[in-house]
């Protein structure tokens, strides 16, 4: 249920490719099967490519052997795929006159409760569904207190009263960061306008005017097999439970079919009385990064395309479509692949076949020269120490105050616990030294070496950070925002979230945690006048040019 970081695409040569045409069952499971055979998570995937007068599906499972986990009959955690259904029942009450993204958020909720405000600037229904409202990620003050179910015990009442517990740092509207919060808060909103618990509001204006029959929050209907959710090592997980109220968030679970008419609704190939709103959330109502209504927006050469990832504890999930072309596609995914990249080049390439397919994962051997610059003492930003050690060609973790476990290493470059859905990301530096990031539950945290740390760099002034802002075109229509802000340089690049940048040396700045380091260049009179963005092994340029500049 997060937001994804910069990724930067690059064209490749594929074996298999869908053609612009009509997919065939053949074609499609050749792609699918080149996509997840073999990968190292062992998941299963519900897949369909939606055309205008084609629907073609496909079961595949990383294993064949566990052919039959999942089909046509299975019920799947959709995770934050919801969102975009929750968006769709806004709109229609936009449709019908009921209500407006302009809107305070304030007006939806019962009179007592605190919402807060920066300098007298509310936060608007469109700020909610463009995640820009400034509410962070979860209520604070509202405990977790099962990670394999980290939202079965939060109530309606837990999260209004959170919102009295925020400060908003920047004004609603300025700022984009996927807020689970907010989207909770909308939730309770809708169903109380409604005047209809959430379950019932979806299926009365969703489900069954778009005949998703066997789409549910927490009423299953008769004949509908749960597909059971999987940690990315195999491993079976526990379901995730929404209140009924607040599970616009994440709550829905559908099967296949569901989904396809969903997606045929989307692009107007169903006739149905919600039709008018599902059109409305498609219009941008954010530039940077671009989103509409709880969509996020891309482009496919000139043509937009429409897309949405989910995932909770088990599942995995992307529904995407391109308008213009009348076409879309359904990924369903019975394991949590959050954090080994998600489903977002298979979906992107069912779309469009000029988008890369990429790969499945498979276990391989580290390289020793990886392990021994690995091996260390280490600090996770707001968890604790860990250490990091080398014994017979092996890399084992220890936390603080835990048992050591084996990490495995696989051919895309990462080490993984063989006990937890975790990744370990390892991060080469300026200086060819090594840390790491470290994946899990959704959060990317960066780890800082200890038992040899390097000399801090020098923290630049404001007027020195000032220097650096400005656009920087990195490739057509993909350009990176550079801001001073707060004392710390700011970067966002088209269609992405806003990332920090720390100091690293004269003119050098990075994000640990996204594998980015960029490099400033001067001209002769001393002044910024270029970049180079250093992620994955690619280098990007971009000449400066000031943030008026077209």
């Amino acid at each position: 249920m997060r937001h994804q970081f910069l990724k930067v695409a690059a064209g490749c040569m594929l074996l298999v490719a869908l053609k612009a045409t009509a997919a065939t069952q053949a074609e499609l499971d050749a792609v699918v099967g080149q996509r997840i055979g073999g990968d190292r998570t062992g998941a299963c995937l519900a897949v369909a490519v939606v055309e205008k007068n084609a629907v073609t599906r496909t079961f595949r499972c990383a294993d064949e052997t566990d052919k039959g986990r999942v089909g046509a009959d299975t019920a799947f955690e959709i995770g934050s795929v919801s969102k975009t259904m929750m968006a769709a029942l806004l709109a229609e009450m936009i449709e019908a006159g009921k209500a407006s993204l302009d809107d305070r958020l304030a007006d939806w909720l019962p009179k007592d409760t605190k919402v807060p405000e920066y300098q007298g600037q509310p936060i608007l229904l469109r700020h909610v569904v463009t995640h820009t409202s400034g509410l962070p990620a979860l209520p604070p003050g509202v405990p977790m207190t099962d990670a394999g179910d980290p939202y079965a015990k939060m109530t309606p009442q837990d999260v209004l009263a959170a919102l009295g517990r925020v400060t908003l740092e920047c004004a609603p509207g300025s700022q984009f960061e996927y807020s689970n919060f907010a989207s909770m808060v909308l939730s309770y909103a809708l169903a109380r306008r409604a005047d209809l618990d959430f379950e019932k509001l979806l299926r009365r204006r969703l489900f069954e005017p778009l005949g998703m029959k066997t789409a549910y929050v927490n009423q299953r209907p008769q004949g509908v097999r749960v597909a059971t959710g999987h940690a990315q090592t195999g491993e079976a997980v526990p379901a995730w439970r929404f209140a009924t109220d607040l599970a616009g968030v994440g709550g829905v679970h559908a099967t296949l079919d569901d989904m396809v008419r969903y997606v045929q609704g989307q692009l107007g190939l169903v006739e149905a009385p919600i039709g008018k709103a599902l059109a409305l959330t498609h219009e941008q109502i954010n530039a940077q990064p671009p989103v509409a209504m709880n969509w996020m927006l891309g482009h496919v050469g000139s043509r937009p395309v429409l897309v949405h990832e989910g995932g909770t504890g088990g599942f995995s999930s992307f529904v995407g479509f391109d308008p213009e072309r009348q076409r879309g596609a359904v990924i369903l995914s019975d394991t949590a692949l959050t954090s080994v990249g998600g489903l977002g080049d298979l979906g992107l390439h069912l779309i469009d076949a000029s988008m890369p397919l990429g790969k499945p994962r498979h276990r391989v051997a580290a390289p020793e020269a990886l392990l021994k610059s690995l091996a260390g003492e280490y600090r996770l930003s707001g968890v604790g120490a860990m250490h990091l050690r080398v014994r017979d060609g092996k890399l084992y973790g220890q936390a603080a105050g835990q048992a050591e476990f084996e990490l495995a290493y696989d051919d895309a470059g990462d080490f993984y616990p063989l006990v937890t859905d975790a990744l370990l990301h390892p991060v080469k530096s300026a200086s060819g030294g090594y840390g790491f990031t470290w994946s899990q539950g959704g959060a990317t945290l960066t780890a800082t070496r200890v038992d040899a740390a390097a000399e801090a760099a020098p923290k630049p002034s404001q007027a020195e950070l000032e220097a650096y802002a400005g656009d920087y075109p990195l490739r057509p229509n993909f350009v990176l925002l550079v801001r001073a802000r707060g004392g710390q340089l700011h970067a966002q690049a088209s269609g992405q979230g806003e990332f920090a940048l720390d100091p690293a040396g004269r003119d050098r700045f990075e994000a640990p945690a996204f594998g980015i380091e960029i490099e400033f260049s001067r001209g002769k009179d001393g002044k910024v006048t270029a970049l180079d963005l250093h992620q994955g092994g690619q280098v990007l340029h971009g000449e400066r040019r000031s943030a008026s500049q077209p």
